[in-house]
């Protein structure tokens, strides 16, 4: 029985094999049947049913003001494309010679990078500026050349390469580029070459008669960025650009083409994932004759728009504010006659908060720029020793000076280092451990409201040893200075003075340091932003907000709210209710005192502050309004401004047009 239950296995065994083999037999002689024999036919019927996509771009969501004002949008523009789905190889160098001459007729220009250009003797020539393109032409992965080849030689395997037997230097040239720069942009079925872009209505219609009857070659519309109110907070709106290769890489995976448009900076980079459209699609289908058919399509989804929190009429009273500001320094230092009582004065930065939420109502920067000029005059502006580019009011981290003092005075009636009845003698110069600190006066046995009325750096050097600079730090950072404010665009943290930042910087630290640090010198270096941050936290009896420049993202038709930002707790000063009144009170004294300041119609609680470096001083204030019920909160740094009073007037500008906006002019 075993031995017939062995064979019957056996037998099943070499069924199984046999039955195996021949399958695999068949489904071997089927593919060598399809990859040899019939390879034509199936070829043929492939080439029957290519299809190819071809992608679409999507429209990027806009960028508004608070009120609506636009600042990003927009605009229909026109651009000349070659599609190789309807474009025949043997027509296409015509093609290109008659959209040449068509664009130049209109006054247009075409995309030109090649770095071979006819000299005046009308001879082949490499562009001098484009040394880094010649080096590539001449490239392994491009024509494998030696690097002393002519123009010549190089223009003699492109007309070769390129088929341009027939056509004269300059029709030769021109093919050469347009071809070449195809390649390089990846010209395929899939990816239709942009030869033109920025075209005008005017132009466009005049192009699209001369070049109606070339097929493969259209005029299409698409959209334009256009920066409305270009020169209002161009560093918070930002710039869109080309992705470039570390970015492509990094976005890849997102979907992002290596000729897509992304923001490089400002809300435009932030908020890129809201901004960005989907992009849409057409799908074709070629036969084997070449025709081609649409078989899909698939529509962009335009992006979100962003609201900002900036008021565009405030923020434009506030840069000519400024512009004021520098000029009143140069004149002021003309009728002192000394260069360095604001003769050095190039540029300042005002930022305005709102109390209640610390959004940015304004946040200007000057010298600006034009958003609309930035890539047209990108060197210009990029070597302008006043730095119209850099975001002061965000990033220009100065001295703060005693605007620093009401958080010294806060920390120090916490700390039980002082009270309000205690006094310090001030003789005009504070000496402690060798350590030498001058005052702008002789004040007499003075107090914490008496301090900080008028600025005796002598209370406050004492007040700083006192209180040490461990606790000096804590205090500071709970109000947002020497820490990023959470804004959503690129800001400073600033610096802190201490042992840390010494350390890292080579230097040593000495005890005797807290005094100069606790009249806002030494290390300490905050920006704009930080201590409007600063004045709104005091403002807001000790709660600090996190710092927001976007109000909403709502859907391109405005009709549904993606995101709204709402009040966040950041942080607390850590100084109770009892002791922050009496700083408030003493700030008040202080506007009370001020020249400017004390004729407004509101009580406001502010701090000046004139802070040494090399030059003029700094000046510097902080201020908020009304005192009893904060609205706002203002802080303005003018570089090298010298008075303080230079940036007080400026303040007293931006609060006047903010309670009285009829009296704004």
């Amino acid at each position: 029985m075993k031995r017939k239950r062995r064979s019957s296995l056996k037998a099943r065994y070499i069924f199984i094999g046999v039955l195996t083999a021949f399958a695999v037999a068949v489904l071997i002689g089927r593919l060598v049947e399809w990859q040899i024999f019939r390879s034509d036919y199936y070829d043929e019927i492939a080439a029957a049913s290519a299809s190819y996509t071809v992608e679409t771009d999507g429209i990027r969501g806009e960028i508004f003001d608070k009120n609506g004002v636009p600042l990003a949008v927009n605009e229909t523009g026109y651009k000349i494309v070659v599609n190789k789905l309807f474009m025949p190889e043997n027509r296409l160098n015509d093609a290109i010679l008659r959209a040449v001459e068509a664009v130049e007729s209109t006054g247009g220009k075409w995309k030109d990078s090649f770095p071979v250009i006819i000299d005046k003797n009308g001879d082949y020539a490499f562009d001098s500026e484009k040394s880094e393109s010649v080096a590539r032409l001449k490239s392994k992965d491009k024509l494998n050349m030696n690097p002393y080849s002519t123009a010549y030689d190089c223009m003699a395997i492109l007309a070769e390469k390129y088929d341009c037997k027939g056509y004269d230097k300059k029709q030769t040239r021109n093919i050469a580029s347009v071809r070449y720069n195809m390649e390089e942009r990846g010209y395929s079925y899939t990816k239709p070459y942009v030869f033109a872009d920025g075209i005008s209505e005017s132009q466009m219609l005049e192009v699209s008669e001369k070049l109606n009857d070339i097929k493969g070659i259209s005029v299409e519309s698409y959209a334009v960025r256009t920066y409305k109110n270009g020169t209002s907070a161009p560093h918070i709106v930002g710039v869109t650009g080309l992705i470039s290769a570390d970015e492509y890489d990094e976005l890849k995976d997102k979907g992002y083409g290596y000729t897509d448009i992304i923001g490089k900076n400002g809300v435009e980079q932030a908020f890129e994932e809201y901004l960005r459209g989907t992009g849409g699609s057409r799908t074709f289908e070629m036969d084997s004759k070449g025709n081609v058919s649409l078989l899909k399509s698939k529509t962009a989804v335009p992006g979100n728009s962003v609201y900002l929190t900036i008021d565009t009429r405030l923020q434009g009273i506030a840069q000519k504010a400024l512009t004021d500001a520098i000029q009143y320094a140069n004149d002021y230092s003309r009728w002192m006659g000394n260069e360095y009582m604001g003769g050095d004065c190039k540029g300042a930065a005002l930022v305005m908060l709102n109390v209640k939420d610390f959004s940015v109502i304004c946040a200007a920067s000057c010298p600006t720029y034009d958003l609309n000029e930035y890539y047209s005059d990108y060197e210009k502006l990029a070597n302008d020793t006043a730095s119209p580019m850099f975001d002061r009011a965000f990033q220009g981290a100065l001295a703060p000076g005693s605007t620093f003092k009401p958080l010294v005075a806060s920390a120090a009636l916490q700390e039980k280092k002082i009270t309000t009845d205690t006094y310090i003698d001030c003789e005009g110069v504070y000496t402690e451990n060798g350590l030498k600190l001058w005052c702008m006066g002789y004040h007499g046995w003075a107090n914490m409201y008496y301090a900080i009325q008028d600025s005796c750096n002598v209370f406050f050097a004492e007040t700083g040893r006192l209180l040490g600079i461990e606790n000096l730090r804590k205090y500071a950072q709970r109000c947002g200075l020497g820490v990023k404010t959470g804004v959503e665009i690129g800001e400073s943290a600033g610096t802190l003075a201490g042992p840390e930042y010494s350390e890292r910087m080579g230097t040593q630290w000495n005890d005797s340091s807290v005094s100069p640090a606790a009249i806002g010198q030494s290390d300490n270096q905050f920006t704009p932003l930080q201590l409007a941050t600063y004045a709104a936290t005091i403002a807001n009896n000790g709660v600090r907000l996190k710092t927001h420049v976007v109000d909403k993202v709502v859907t391109y038709d405005g009709r549904k709210i993606v995101y709204q930002s709402e009040p966040e707790k950041a942080d607390e000063m850590g100084v109770s209710m009892e002791n922050l009144k009496e700083v408030q009170k003493a700030m008040n004294m202080a506007a009370n005192a001020y020249g400017i300041i004390n004729t407004f119609d509101i009580q406001v609680a502010a701090k000046t502050g004139t802070a040494e470096n090399n030059g003029s001083d700094h000046s510097n204030f902080i201020c908020y309004a009304p005192f009893d019920e904060p609205e706002i909160a203002i802080a303005v740094m003018i570089e090298h401004g010298a008075a303080s009073y230079t940036a007080m007037s400026t303040a007293y500008t931006m609060l006047d047009a903010y309670f009285h906006s009829e009296s704004e002019e």
